[in-house]
């Protein structure tokens, strides 16, 4: 791969000023370690693994501008400055436009030398990302995981368990003959066959903060996504699934990694009843064994059968629901803790936090924050498979940042992070964005950084826990002959 020791420290500089608001998180240490798991050999070039990474998160934290304007919107506010000249950037821009008036011709757009220490082509970006192994960014998440729950993890703990939930999720592509043909296309029903990818994550509950995430072909189901982000789980995990996860294969995948599992149900299965555990018999113990007229059960070498926990409830204003899981015990997770939101008092009228499978939701919050919110959804510009493998992680990335710097801000404030505002969080990143590039090392460390926390804990949104939003009643069309018929009688 192309060196350029010059230009690596030109651009080493620049990246360390972009990322400011992320530094404590994004450490060098961490992207080193990242490269380590990857097997990958850092080069010391302008474009090298860590500046890559930088740019991913920059892209999609100005999801609307080109990779051109991204590439250079650093360099312009640090160019803005008045003392700019004196900088070690400065002058190594001076330096190298000296050196190219003093070039016969001009350089081909495609010659990844340059006069210029502080211009990188678009062309040699493209090149670029596209060797970047996708394995990085996986371990790149799973580090930065790491050192979140070496510093919050008792934010994910839930009566000795570790919290997560799982679903997955559409996201649009550009809708170009490559991304048509690698991802496929949407199949409804109006006719608009654009490109679509299907995205699966793991996700923490109680924060938000993504845990692993798979990004594939829409003819690979989410259930086939979900066998894989299951093998990351680690013991004492539980899992929040939504309905269309009631796999008998997905069920056993999680018990097989000594974790546990809580998936609602939609229809009812064939049960064979051990013990109620509520003379009502809306908490029991059951045992599932499903039909395998396939044998594809026998193939895998799955237990015949699985014993399941079975709760019952009803929100008000809708049919009653059930709820299986592997948690057996009523002392581990009662029946309530499972269910609070739907059996509360309404004559109290008191707060409730919501039960514990009701948590769910919250991916579901995650993934319009990051398809609306943050553009994930209609904004990617690249027309390559890898090049949208790229976009995407660096969308998840910079959405897992976000959400740590709303934790912190939590932190220090004594609240909640879930009833911290991810659009105000993003928007006083962008506002406070320029001065953290172009301020002194020091002022950002004692005083802007600060009041970013500062300023996130000030959007609260309110709690509305079993909100309701009935539909309004539409009145009976008039008939056409109304008054023909008054007029006949």
């Amino acid at each position: 791969m192309f060196t350029d020791e010059r230009r690596f420290d030109v651009w080493e500089t620049i990246r360390q000023h972009d990322i400011r608001c992320f530094s404590e998180q994004l450490t060098s240490e961490v992207l080193g370690l990242a490269a380590m798991r990857t097997g990958v050999t850092l080069v010391r070039s302008p474009l090298c693994l860590f500046n890559l990474v930088w740019l991913g998160i920059a892209s999609a934290l100005h999801a609307a501008a080109s990779f051109a304007t991204v590439l250079t919107t650093t360099m312009k506010l640090l160019e803005d400055q008045e003392q700019f000249p004196h900088t070690a950037v400065g002058q190594a821009k001076e330096s190298g436009q000296r050196r190219a008036k003093r070039r016969s011709g001009p350089r081909s757009k495609h010659d990844p030398r340059r006069d210029d220490p502080t211009e990188v082509s678009e062309e040699a970006f493209a090149k670029a990302r596209a060797r970047m192994p996708l394995e990085f960014w996986m371990h790149l998440v799973t580090v930065l995981g790491e050192r979140f729950e070496a510093a919050h993890g008792e934010r994910h703990q839930f009566r000795g368990f570790r919290v997560l939930a799982l679903d997955g999720t559409r996201i649009n592509l550009p809708n170009c003959k490559a991304l048509r043909d690698h991802f496929g296309t949407a199949t409804n029903s109006s006719g608009a066959h654009n490109a679509q990818a299907r995205l699966a994550m793991l996700q923490f509950p109680f924060t938000r903060l993504p845990y692993r995430y798979e990004l594939a072909p829409v003819v690979q189901g989410e259930v086939t996504l979900a066998l894989r982000l299951i093998q990351s789980l680690a013991p004492r995990d539980l899992v929040l699934l939504d309905a269309g996860f009631r796999s008998y294969q997905v069920l056993w995948a999680i018990a097989g990694r000594q974790a546990f599992f809580a998936v609602r149900l939609h229809q009812k299965l064939n049960f064979q009843t051990l013990r109620r555990l509520q003379p009502d018999g809306k908490d029991k113990l059951v045992r599932w064994t499903p039909k395998d007229s396939r044998g594809l059960w026998r193939q895998q070498q799955l237990p015949r059968s699985i014993d399941l926990r079975i709760v019952e409830y009803r929100v008000p204003g809708f049919r009653p629901q059930m709820l299986a899981t592997n948690v057996l015990s009523p002392q581990k997770i009662s029946r309530d803790e499972w269910t609070r939101l739907a059996s509360q008092n309404r004559e109290t009228r008191r707060k409730l936090l919501p039960g514990l499978y009701h948590r769910r939701w919250e991916i579901e919050t995650s993934y319009r924050e990051l398809k609306v919110d943050q553009g994930l959804d209609r904004h990617l510009r690249s027309r390559t498979p890898a090049s949208i493998q790229y976009e995407v992680a660096g969308h998840l990335v910079l959405y897992l940042l976000v959400r740590w710097l709303i934790v912190e801000a939590a932190r220090k404030h004594g609240l909640d992070p879930l009833r911290l505002s991810f659009v105000q969080a993003l928007r006083e990143l962008e506002l406070l964005r320029p001065l953290l590039v172009i301020a002194d090392p020091a002022w950002v460390t004692q005083t802007l950084l600060p009041r970013l926390l500062d300023r996130i804990a000030q959007h609260q949104v309110p709690y509305r826990p079993g909100r309701s939003y009935p539909r309004k009643k539409k009145h009976a069309a008039p008939k056409r002959n109304a008054r023909k018929e008054s007029e006949r009688s």
